[in-house]
């Protein structure tokens, strides 16, 4: 029977073997809350934070000024020296904000021995090369395997042991998405618990452009909470966002149903509905009247990856007209009524099925270069 490139739907893992030491590459929030899922699934941790005086308070109080709500055991080796996070190291999970993804993963890979896996979770694309993150690894550690993770997944609620679906991608391979060598098998096993379930997937490229533009969405999402509008332009937004999620996935090669799943759907209405997003209050700040430059706390993702979205998706002739919005909110001035009006206003056309988009984009856009080296 051909390969049709698509994951059997109903069967299980064929025993893959444990990665039994985790190395966790950044040691914010959701880095802190990967490394104690590790360490609550049996594994030897380390995790490696940049700011030696997070690793100082660490040490001395148990907690992360990052995560200070929960405290880390003691088993869970933390330190500011890379060299020593990764010593032996049989998989290494990158936590690191997209727009600084680079210079760690060069740093990781001069480290790291040849053929010890990476885990992907960064969400976002490059703003300098509008590469997604899987390219940038590929060019900074080549030839080395890599998965992505990603999914509805607050930290804290990780954090707090809460019941957690994730994705974990990778390409299938030759002996299929459910081998027992095969890697998002392998790493699933490594992390899997009673409260932290991953499930799999060999579509790499469309769970990543999802984790990357629900950031956008979130930010649009909370402009409509904080503008006080109601449940129906909500809706809308989301549902028209999951499609410009899938159009720009197809573009790259991925596939369209991957919106429908966890990174893409699942992760879409968990960031864009809570004051735990990050992006999404800051969205939320911007519809009560905050100004761009002035509604910005922590690291707010959907700030630098609607420009790089956009940037993106205009190369490859993908019409994404939220995110498109965002970014004229957000770096251009564009008040939020106008914005709301051109959405609004635009030309009526059918709404697109969605296994359609791989037959609508226009594919020359594949043969790029960039495009090729995701996960050629």
């Amino acid at each position: 029977m051909p390969n049709t490139g698509h994951a059997t739907q109903t069967t299980d893992l064929h025993d893959p073997t444990p990665f039994g030491r985790v190395a966790v590459i950044g040691g914010g929030a959701w880095g802190t809350a990967l490394a104690l899922t590790a360490h609550r699934a049996g594994r030897q941790t380390r995790l490696w934070i940049r700011e030696e005086s997070a690793v100082a308070e660490i040490n001395s109080t148990g907690r992360n000024p990052f995560l200070p709500a929960h405290e880390i055991p003691r088993p869970i080796a933390v330190t500011a020296d890379l060299e020593a996070a990764l010593r032996g190291a049989e998989l290494a999970v990158l936590v690191i904000p997209s727009q600084h993804l680079r210079a760690v993963a060069a740093r990781v890979e001069a480290l790291l021995p040849p053929g010890v896996p990476v885990v992907l979770c960064s969400k976002g694309v490059e703003a300098d090369s509008g590469a997604l993150m899987t390219q940038v690894v590929a060019e900074e550690m080549p030839d080395r395997p890599q998965a992505v993770l990603s999914g509805p997944s607050f930290a804290a609620e990780v954090a707090e042991d809460q019941p957690t679906a994730v994705t974990i991608a990778a390409p299938a391979g030759a002996q299929g998405l459910f081998g027992p060598d095969h890697l998002a098998g392998r790493i699933a096993v490594t992390l899997a618990s009673e409260t932290f379930r991953p499930y799999l997937s060999d579509d790499p490229v469309g769970v990543e452009v999802s984790g990357a533009v629900k950031n956008v969405l979130a930010v649009a999402s909370g402009i409509i909470a904080g503008r006080g509008m109601g449940s129906n332009p909500r809706a809308a937004l989301l549902a028209r966002g999951l499609a410009e999620i899938s159009r720009l996935s197809v573009a790259l090669g991925g596939r369209a149903e991957t919106v429908l799943g966890l990174s893409g759907a699942g992760d879409v209405m968990l960031t864009c509905s809570s004051e735990q997003s990050r992006n999404f209050s800051y969205g939320q700040a911007l519809g009560a009247g905050r100004k761009p430059d002035t509604a910005k706390g922590a690291v707010v993702e959907g700030v630098a990856n609607a420009r790089s979205v956009l940037a993106l998706a205009q190369r490859l002739g993908v019409q994404m007209p939220i995110c498109e919005a965002v970014d004229r909110i957000v770096h251009r001035g564009l008040s939020i009524d106008r914005a709301i009006a051109a959405l609004l206003t635009g030309p009526l056309r059918a709404e697109p099925r969605a296994l359609e988009h791989r037959a609508s984009i226009a594919h020359p856009a594949l043969s790029t270069p960039q495009a090729k080296r995701v996960f050629a």
